[in-house]
């Protein structure tokens, strides 16, 4: 116990013994002398009770900080133990959850929203080994990151920042105008006047749904075991990364899809430069040049460079005359980040073949791209559907929304050949 919560308690005993005291009209001599020798341990306490809250001030800003980082903490502890094969077996048999599982579902369904169990995002990370796994992610203060359940997506690897949103919309104000430097034109002459600081709101709003559904047999809920957590995790984690990723370029922002970069590239401000010719580091060097120029990059170390894998096959086959440099020696030596990707572009088409490049930056930590996914994956059982042959059904819907914070982070090059 600290010290000045003992001087506290203390103080509070002497006033007490003070208030029975001072009470009576004519106290004996014994009472007068204790009355002066608890006035005088009150007195001596004040003094005490200031020093020590001096001592103790690092150990209770210490303590505060703890407190205000336990439930991130303890949050991803319990992600850790979360288990979807006891998911999976309630569904199916009404098996009573247990453990950390059964905290965390108790703790997703007080926010609301879940027609089934609800399984946290963090659940779903991909891991080796063991059923229980530790070393998740410590999520930061404002929102927590599911980054590592897309560790390994095209989007993440472009600079896009996947974040968790509880409920509601949420927006990221941009700033677009502030202050403006300025040299006085005389001794006596003024600086440039104030200029408006000027922001722009990017929403993003809980209107797209994504759901995935899961086929569990009779045998192997009851000859699986612990083999099934893996399984479930796998195939959901795999089915939700391989669409999240291709709505997040490809998206067409109709039929429930949100809108990705490519089809979304006016609205989102997005420059598109027509390349029409054969892919070579001269066309995608200079696009580099033009997001330095724009003071969006600082050099083509921070660009990424999002392609076709049938766009390496063609430049590096492309050697320099007299030497044994490719074309894609020379891109991969001075741009930053190079992705490939089949999923996150359209195949080429026409004649000659032609597909798009993606060129993004990360700047003053704003991020090219943002990724809301709301709350748990919600997993819906289905047991009627697949009656006669005893399967059980999941659905898992999860709801998500794509968002380009500022469009010069990001250049789209098209008829690259």
């Amino acid at each position: 116990m600290l010290e000045s919560v003992k001087i506290q308690r203390r103080q509070s005993e002497i006033r007490s013994q003070l208030s029975e005291l001072v009470g009576k009209d004519t106290p004996s001599e014994d009472e007068t002398r204790s009355m002066e020798t608890l006035d005088q341990e009150y007195r001596t306490n004040e003094t005490r009770y200031r020093a020590a809250l001096v001592s103790e001030d690092d150990e209770r800003r210490e303590a505060g900080a703890e407190l205000e980082t336990r439930s991130e903490r303890e949050w991803s502890e319990l992600a850790s133990r979360f288990e979807v094969r006891q998911v999976a077996l309630a569904l199916d048999e009404g098996r009573k959850l247990d453990g950390a599982t059964a905290e965390m579902v108790e703790e997703l369904r007080s926010a609301g929203g879940f027609q089934g169990i609800p399984v946290p995002l963090e659940a779903l990370e991909t891991r080796a080994g063991e059923t229980l796994a530790g070393g998740t992610p410590d999520p930061i203060r404002t929102m927590p990151t599911i980054d590592r359940l897309f560790a390994n997506s095209s989007a993440t690897r472009m600079g896009a920042r996947m974040i968790q949103i509880g409920s509601g919309e949420i927006e990221y104000p941009v700033a677009t105008g502030g202050a403006q430097p300025g040299w006085a034109g005389s001794e006596t002459g003024d600086v440039p006047g104030p200029q408006a600081y000027t922001t722009t709101d990017i929403p993003m709003k809980p209107d797209q749904t994504l759901g995935v559904q899961m086929k569990i047999t009779r045998k192997a809920l009851k000859q699986s075991g612990a083999g099934l957590e893996q399984a479930v995790r796998r195939d959901m984690s795999a089915a939700i990364q391989q669409e999240t990723d291709r709505a997040i370029f490809l998206g067409s922002g109709s039929s429930g899809e949100p809108l990705g970069i490519f089809p979304g590239a006016s609205t989102y401000g997005i420059t598109e430069t027509a390349v029409d010719a054969a892919a070579s580091y001269a066309a995608f060097r200079a696009a580099a040049v033009r997001f330095m120029t724009a003071n969006a990059a600082g050099s083509p170390g921070a660009v990424n460079l999002l392609l076709r894998p049938e766009i390496f096959d063609g430049m590096d086959a492309d050697l320099i005359s007299g030497t044994a440099v490719s074309e894609w020696d020379r891109l991969i030596a001075k741009i930053g980040n190079v992705v490939m990707t089949t999923n996150g572009i359209a195949a080429p088409a026409g004649d000659p073949l032609e597909s798009k490049a993606l060129l993004t930056t990360t700047t003053n930590g704003v991020a090219p791209v943002f990724c809301g996914m709301w709350g748990a994956v919600d997993l819906i059982r289905d047991p009627y559907s697949d009656a006669k042959s005893g399967q059980l059904r999941l659905t898992a819907l999860t709801t998500m929304d794509v968002t380009v914070a500022r469009g010069v982070q990001l250049e789209i090059l098209t008829g690259v050949q």
